[in-house]
């Protein structure tokens, strides 16, 4: 019997403009009027998964930056799994070789090197790469986007960041050449203490190893008194590979999911266009 859901945000739980419809909380309400507990797992930062939450009423657990941090209803952070000052120094010596966007992720705030009009501007590209069907005059507009820069520090050099001692639980990059982005995974894969993964084709999501999802959703859910065959599991990316191919009661990829998530879940729903996760939920209820 399923008693936790979790599930991932983009190209998961959110539809394509980023947001929970109608439909999708309404079956997160039915669920946990039947006692179902409900939680995200993303790789979004805290900051960022609460631009979907803000004006939503949906109470859950956080399980976030890719499994670098859990938070609890109550939004109190129970774990954080850091990395270690000398993986991101690593991290940065390998990236900093590439022209590329990367930010560093706290559990408060986000930090990029740069000044401020620099930051801004490459996370005008960063958002644009994600969202290319809109303008970039328009972007500077976007309520989302201004979140995003007021979350965000410029720092105006690497050295000046370590100084500061920041507790950064993971390190994303963005760009639109694919092939680079997979000639530095494999450089950064040779540090056995990362784990390096991709919610989208054009980023990275670097983490220490012990931070992935799937390990840490089993870690979170047994703490709760759960067992594993009691939790479903939705993702749509690679970096929800370590959720889906896990020994959950019943693992569910998107039908717009990566084939590779596609060939280890148990079951495929819906797109996320087409509310998959909403859909699987009220079958679930149903007692399909």
């Amino acid at each position: 019997m399923i008693k936790v859901i979790a599930s991932d945000l983009d190209g998961t739980l959110l539809n394509e403009n980023h947001t929970l419809s109608g439909r999708t909380i309404e079956a997160i309400h039915k669920a946990q009027e039947k006692g179902i507990r409900f939680m995200i797992a993303t790789g979004r930062s805290f900051q960022q998964a609460m631009t979907a939450f803000e004006d939503v009423d949906v109470v859950c657990d956080y399980i976030v930056s890719s499994g670098g941090e859990v938070r609890n209803q109550k939004k109190e952070i129970l774990f954080s799994k850091y990395m270690k000052m000398e993986d991101y120094k690593s991290v940065y010596e390998i990236l900093n070789q590439y022209e590329l966007m990367f930010l560093f992720n706290s559990n408060e705030w986000d930090y990029g090197i740069g000044n401020p009009e620099e930051m801004e501007e490459k996370m005008l590209e960063q958002f644009y790469i994600f969202n290319q069907t809109i303008p970039k005059e328009v972007i500077r507009e976007i309520p989302l986007f201004k979140q995003m820069l007021d979350k965000t520090i410029a720092v105006p050099d690497f050295e000046t960041l370590c100084s500061m001692n920041p507790q950064i639980v993971k390190v994303i990059a963005f760009s639109e050449n694919i092939e680079m982005l997979k000639e530095i995974k494999q450089k950064l894969q040779s540090n056995s203490n990362l784990a390096v993964v991709s919610s989208f084709s054009n980023n990275l999501e670097i983490t220490d190893v012990t931070a992935q999802k799937g390990p840490v959703v089993k870690k979170y859910i047994e703490s709760l008194g759960y067992s594993m065959d009691e939790v479903m599991v939705f993702g749509d990316s690679l970096n929800d590979y370590s959720m889906l191919s896990m020994d959950f009661g019943a693992t569910v990829a998107m039908e717009n999911a990566d084939s590779e998530l596609k060939k280890v879940a148990k079951y495929i729903t819906k797109s996320n266009i087409d509310d998959g996760v909403a859909y699987t939920i009220e079958k679930l209820l149903e007692g399909e």
